[in-house]
């Protein structure tokens, strides 16, 4: 039967999936791949679930945007937390996760051809849904420390141009990107007339003293899309819960994107996170506070691969982000140090990194034992690989 064709062949395929496949086949793996954290959902999650079975009418549609007592409780959030208000000029949209956000961005605000300034190294799925619409993404450097570069970003302008991206803090790096230079992306999307997609998906994620800054709360914001997620500071991957902040001129765009995709959030979803986000302060202080304590352990071992690895500081998310001074393709290195060390991570070419071997670490997911254990795995695997 000849073999059909489509956009999706010009996708990458997630890289996930992939290095968990090698995980299955290697049993007692440890992995610091996936990006999620170790913890669950606050105990009001569920508490509030008995409030969605009550009401018979939740079977059905609701509204495309989300339900109003979420609505409220965001707008709330977004006050106290990000500086950001919702009034006339702006408007919250509830999605099943920040990436369907971030799809339903692009959709809203290009046509095919049209290209999306990213930074590199960028996150595999913003990069996947720019090629899905049929868009291109213009790839600009970061520096030696994964900082963001404005005058590179304004010169990659176009007339094409339609958005620029920035994740802070950042996934694959962990690095916190300055005020500063998200006031000046703010600025250039401004003169241009082009959105600035601002990824705060790690919002809480945030170490040392630094805070997160949102781009959406500067005065210059009427082109600023923020997108927010209740996956990771809550414990929420599986719930698929994101919204986003959009100007309200978009709106009728974005519905019309959800509507046809989803038609609406998954509405005991809704009602779970209309839950979460009664947590007391301490939940979040507590298990963030947890995993500052194993990012320290993973950073006091990483620093033993002086010479073999460049490990560049990074104050949020959990992640860091290795160069490897070695001429192994990484995917290559990955599989070895699965098969032959037990212990996962993913190759920095998925992240647009390929002039030269990266690895993306990851810390959230594993408890203080474990995750000692694992990175142990990592730093004797990479000593016996690279020195071999």
């Amino acid at each position: 039967m000849e073999s059909l064709t489509s956009r999706m062949q010009g996708v990458q395929s997630p890289i996930i999936p992939v290095v968990g496949e090698l995980i299955k086949n290697s049993p007692g793996t440890i992995s610091l791949g996936q990006g999620v954290v170790h913890y669950n959902p606050p105990p009001e999650t569920i508490e509030f679930l008995p409030k969605f079975f009550a009401d018979s009418a939740n079977n059905l549609y609701k509204s495309v945007e989300g339900i109003p007592p979420l609505l409220t409780a965001l707008a709330g959030k977004l006050q106290a937390f990000n500086g950001i208000e919702i009034n006339g000029e702006k408007c919250i949209v509830v999605t099943a996760g920040s990436n369907m956000g971030f799809m339903n961005a692009i959709l809203a605000i290009t046509n095919p051809g049209d290209e999306i300034i990213l930074n590199t190294p960028y996150y595999f799925n913003h990069e996947m849904a720019i090629a899905i619409a049929g868009c291109r993404p213009v790839l600009v450097t970061t520096d030696e420390n994964y900082q963001l570069r404005p005058n590179a970003i304004a010169q990659a302008i176009t007339p094409k141009t339609r958005a620029i991206v920035t994740i802070s803090p950042n996934n694959p790096t962990g690095v916190v990107y300055s005020e500063a230079a998200l006031r000046q992306v703010n600025q250039i999307c401004d003169t241009n007339g082009i959105y600035h997609i601002s990824d705060e998906a790690y919002e809480y994620f945030t170490y040392n003293g630094v805070k997160h800054v949102s781009p959406g709360a500067f005065g210059s914001s009427k082109y600023t899309i923020s997108l927010f997620s209740l996956s990771k500071a809550y414990g929420f991957a599986s719930w698929r819960i994101g919204y986003m902040v959009i100007p309200k001129h978009l709106f009728v765009a974005i519905k019309k994107v959800q509507d046809t995709i989803l038609i609406c959030p998954p509405v005991i979803s809704q009602y779970a996170a209309l839950g979460a986000l009664q947590a007391k302060e301490e939940y979040l202080q507590n298990n963030i506070g947890a995993i500052s304590q194993v990012r320290q352990l993973v950073l006091d071992s990483l620093n033993r691969l002086e010479g073999l690895c460049s490990i560049t500081p990074a104050n949020g998310a959990f992640y860091f982000f290795l160069k490897v001074n070695t001429q192994m393709d990484a995917f290559e290195l990955v599989k070895r140090l699965i098969q032959e060390h037990k212990v996962a991570v993913i190759p920095g070419t998925t992240f647009g990194m390929d002039d030269g071997c990266y690895l993306r670490v990851a810390y959230g997911a594993l408890q203080k034992e474990t995750a000692k254990e694992g990175i142990e795995r990592l730093v004797q695997g990479l000593e016996t690989i690279i020195r071999s």
